[in-house]
């Protein structure tokens, strides 16, 4: 992560000396990225067509469609609850240097020598989802082609996403809110690392259990449920000793790990794990708190997969 920052330094430094050259770019151009994309992260990008999404932090592409076709099919293969993604962002320089996000051809950079046809992006690039269709291809049928156009930062819809972000996420530290981002943003991946680099320099008990717990969070998204369950079961070892017995956090954390056995197939453990959360939330939560809408429908959907459908209309 911090090896990514420090490289934001030579790409604007290129892309200033690209801007002043006669071979700059004006007029807009198309480049390419590939890689897996988890399907719960997918059907939420579907939902948001029309919508803004962000690549976070460093973002590589390349005008090669073929070596990004193939990124994508390398993302598909690696897990099954995994697809492929292949994007493809027309670019407006206009846009870029009007809303100052530098960009840079780096096949024509010795820095970079060895990237092919590459062209990197700063961070906090956002674009608009323009079209989202399945790709006819003959080694896998989880191909998706996701058409994006760059937005600049004084789009009114960007002002309002970047808003609503800072009001879902409260945490303290820059680094933790970042990782949130990431999340709420689709990049499990780059929120792992983040979170991993956190959780190896904690230095108190409830930074690591914060941590971990994103981290099983992070994990659940990318459908990597037994690491996901041993982060969430590491936060909560450490939160059962930190915190009162009946406090919220607790329920949290026994309805994660519940939901991840719900994911796994394991519906008996996922269950006791639903239903200790409920119990917590009986003591901790007012009648009317909206967590216990969660803990009901959460036990009535496992007794549904396990064919209790009685249980599953009382719950």
């Amino acid at each position: 992560m911090y090896h990514m920052l420090y490289e934001q330094l030579p790409i604007e430094k290129l892309y200033n000396e690209q801007q002043q050259s006669s071979t700059k770019a004006t007029a807009p151009f198309t480049v390419f990225r590939g890689q897996g994309f988890s399907v719960e992260n997918f059907d939420k990008m579907k939902q948001t067509k029309g919508g803004l999404m962000s690549f976070n932090n460093f973002l590589s592409t390349s005008e090669n469609r073929q070596v990004s076709v193939k990124f994508a099919r390398e993302g598909a293969s690696k897990n099954p609850s995994m697809i492929g993604i292949l994007f493809i962002m027309t670019i407006d320089p206009a846009i870029c240097f009007k809303s100052s996000i530098p960009y840079v051809d780096v096949s024509k950079d010795g820095y970079f020598k060895g990237n092919e046809a590459e062209i990197l992006f700063t961070t906090h690039t956002i674009f608009r989802i323009v079209q989202i269709k399945q790709m006819e291809d003959d080694h896998t049928h989880t191909l998706w082609e996701v058409k994006l156009t760059l937005v600049g930062n004084d789009n009114h819809e960007l002002n309002a996403l970047t808003a609503h972000l800072r009001q879902e996420i409260n945490w303290t530290t820059g680094w933790s809110r970042l990782g949130g981002i990431l999340i709420q943003l689709g990049e499990p991946a780059k929120a792992e690392q983040l979170y991993q680099i956190l959780l190896e320099k904690a230095s108190s008990d409830e930074d690591r259990a914060e941590y971990s717990h994103q981290l099983g969070q992070v994990y659940d998204d990318m459908g990597e449920y037994s690491k996901a369950l041993s982060s969430y079961e590491q936060s909560l070892e450490i939160w059962k000793v930190a915190l009162p017995p009946n406090h919220p956090d607790l329920a949290t954390s026994y309805n994660n790990i519940g939901s991840v056995y719900d994911s796994m197939g394991e519906y008996l453990k996922a269950l006791s794990s639903y239903e200790r959360s409920l119990e917590i939330r009986k003591i901790a939560l007012s009648p009317n708190h909206p967590d216990f809408a969660q803990s009901y429908n959460n036990i009535g959907l496992v007794y549904n997969n396990m064919g209790e459908y009685s249980k599953a209309l009382s719950s």
